[in-house]
């Protein structure tokens, strides 16, 4: 018997087969309860008593062995001697030196599959306190924005084996001080004047040794010390077999400045005078790319986040397992005055540990279309790429863009870089990297849209349909692309709280206490500034920034432009003009010798020179591919524009 029922689905009956989270055992209209509640989940319901010979099982309705968690649910009634247990088949790992991807979770290139083209669509969402300060609501808060966008990631086939899913706070200084300092006997200094951060090691010994003496070698050679390390407390028992196949170790470095810090137990008396932020900034940055590029991904070893301002914690889980699965987020004494989260569905791709989000700076909704350029052209400026900031440790941070990680870990990458030297705050690289509809916009102000023109020529765009967010302790904050094809709602509490979330309805609000709520609207950006404590309008810091320096200026006497070139050679009394033979067109040996037909001059280039246009084709094109051709094709005719 086959029965379709709500979109409540019900436990499965025998414990050996209950893989589902908790919150799918339940009443719709009966309160999450995790697992550590006096719940017991495995007692058996009268149904059960009564049929001894049959169970239940779930078939879900599902395409490439993944199910959403808002997919329906099939119950069919077996009998027992017909049910046969399968065993349970993990992802064909290949850790070869060819797969650049960590620990070798992604299959390696092949037939159609590239894994240069994966992507993904997620909810994302933050929660902060607006004037910056810190609490464990906060981070509560974030737990039930997490929980509540389960339906926006997805499952494996076993349903413990999430896509990725995980939370950035700022760094809890009140909870590594009773958990690390008071453990290890060492004095950890003030807040924002050391590192933390989640890493990822080979659940091996002698790998996990010889990896923490690599990189403490690396922090030494770049001014930094390891004060220690710390196990993070996790409850491996909620993970499915495929993400308990690549369940790394997880252990956090504490990091300070070792000229400044000195080599006891405790900083040095004038440790405050002598410390400089701007330079840690620097040293730990050029410690996680050294690190990275040196050990590799394929050591399974993966820095989540090492930073003084915020931390990472993430992996291969499900919404609802991040706070079960990491104890540290449920301790009272963890405390943040922002948390921002990310539920991840892997649309066309593989999940794996090092890929779940939120990412160093930033978590990401959407797809990057414009990706393979992107990287293209950030891999060119290598070349040619110089800072006085960094001087001889430049060459340490290529390349920038790490292999293996997905479109999203490659803009952090590059938001990552653009902030660290300290030219550009975090909101302006966003800008920068992702600009809002300037081109013939009539209604922009002049000084923005020459901010927009200088920021094209110094970087493509980033673009595609896309939400980001974003944090680096001071600032917390969301953007949207130009063409607004992502969600994104806001709400601002008489507490001097926002939520942001993909959705309304993340989190329980008394609509008493909201004093603000909206939309985000295409191109523009929602930026909290807990320094300063107050919400920045995108209207102001858009003037702010486009007012900062005199672009206009710099643009006309660097910018060079066709009408502007072909006005100086007609002033110096160069003929332009086309002399025109008499031999018709079709006749001209010059389109035969270049392969061109009187269908593409007719129908494409006429066109494009009478209207200024250029011709786009979305729909499919059963015509020969140019590679297979026998007779000579156009050079354009090879290439073909990709989308997502």
């Amino acid at each position: 018997m086959l029965s379709f029922p709500p979109h409540t689905a019900y436990r499965i009956p025998h414990p050996a087969y209950d893989t589902s989270p908790p919150y799918l055992n339940r009443n719709p209209t009966t309160p999450y309860q995790p697992h550590n509640t006096a719940v017991d989940h495995d007692q058996p319901t009268p149904e059960e008593k009564a049929t001894n010979s049959a169970r239940t099982i779930r078939l879900h309705a599902d395409r490439m062995g993944r199910v959403s968690f808002a997919d329906h649910v099939i119950e069919r009634t077996i009998d027992e001697h017909e049910f046969e247990e399968e065993p349970v088949k993990v992802y064909e790992y290949q850790n070869t030196p060819e797969n650049k991807s960590w620990a070798g979770a992604l299959p390696l290139k092949q037939a159609l599959y590239d894994p240069e083209l994966e992507k993904d669509a997620c909810g994302v969402g933050f929660a902060a306190h607006i004037k910056g300060h810190a609490s464990h609501k906060i981070v509560t808060d974030a737990r039930n924005l997490l929980c509540n966008m389960t339906h926006r990631g997805a499952v494996g086939s076993d349903a413990r084996d999430g896509d990725g899913a995980g939370v950035m706070t700022s760094i809890p200084h009140r909870f590594f001080v009773k958990n690390f300092e008071r453990e290890q006997g060492i004095k950890l200094p003030e807040m924002g004047k050391y590192a933390a951060g989640n890493v990822f090691f080979k659940p091996e010994e002698e790998a996990l040794k010889d990896t923490l003496d690599k990189f403490e070698d690396i922090a030494g050679e770049v001014d930094l010390r390891v004060l220690g390390w710390r196990e993070v407390p996790k409850d491996s028992t909620l993970l499915g077999p495929a993400a308990s196949s690549r369940e790394p170790i997880i252990l956090q470095p504490f990091v300070v400045l070792k000229s400044v810090y000195g080599h006891g137990k405790e900083p040095k008396p004038d440790f405050d005078e002598k410390f400089n932020e701007q330079t840690f900034e620097r040293q730990l940055y050029v410690l996680r790319k050294r690190a990275t590029h040196v050990i590799g991904l394929h050591n399974w070893f993966y820095i989540c986040s090492l930073s003084n301002k915020n931390i990472v914690y993430k992996g291969q889980l499900s919404p609802v397992q991040v706070y079960e699965y990491y104890h540290d987020l449920v301790n009272v004494d963890y405390e943040g005055h922002f948390a921002l989260v990310h539920s991840r569905f892997s649309t066309n791709t593989f999940p794996s540990w090092d890929r779940a989000q939120p990412l160093r700076w930033a978590a990401h909704n959407g797809e990057i279309n414009t990706l393979r350029g992107n990287k293209n052209w950030m891999r060119a400026r290598e070349g040619v790429l110089s800072s006085e900031f960094f001087g001889d440790e430049l060459e340490m941070l290529y390349p920038i863009i790490e292999d293996g990680g997905s479109d999203s870990a490659a803009f952090d990458n590059v938001l990552e870089l653009l902030t660290i030297n300290g030219v550009l705050s975090l909101p302006e690289a966003v800008m920068l990297m992702v600009p809002e509809a300037w081109q013939g916009n009539d209604q922009i102000d002049g000084a923005k849209q020459a901010f927009y023109e200088w920021a094209a020529c110094m970087m493509e765009p980033w673009d595609g349909p896309a939400l980001f967010t974003f944090s680096d302790g001071r600032y917390c904050g969301a953007n949207l692309d130009r063409n607004g094809l992502r969600p994104c709602r806001y709400y601002v509490l008489d507490d001097d709280r926002i939520i942001c979330a993909s959705e309304v309805g993340t989190i329980a609000i008394d609509p008493t206490k909201v004093i603000q709520k909206g939309r985000l609207q295409p191109g523009r950006m929602l930026l909290v500034d807990t320094q300063a404590g107050r919400i920045i309008d995108d209207a102001e810091l858009k003037e702010t920034v486009s007012n900062r320096q005199d672009f206009r200026a710099w643009l006309d006497a660097q910018l060079l432009v066709m009408p502007e070139i072909y006005k100086k050679l007609i002033q110096k009394g160069t003929d332009l003009s086309h002399k025109l033979t008499e031999t018709a067109v079709q006749e001209d040996p010059r389109l035969k010798a270049f392969g061109y037909s009187l269908e593409q001059v007719s129908l494409l280039l006429a066109p494009m020179a009478a209207d200024s246009k250029e011709a786009l084709g979305s729909m499919g094109n059963d015509a020969p591919l140019a590679c297979l051709a026998q007779q000579p094709r156009l050079l354009f005719e090879y290439f073909r524009q990709l989308f997502a």
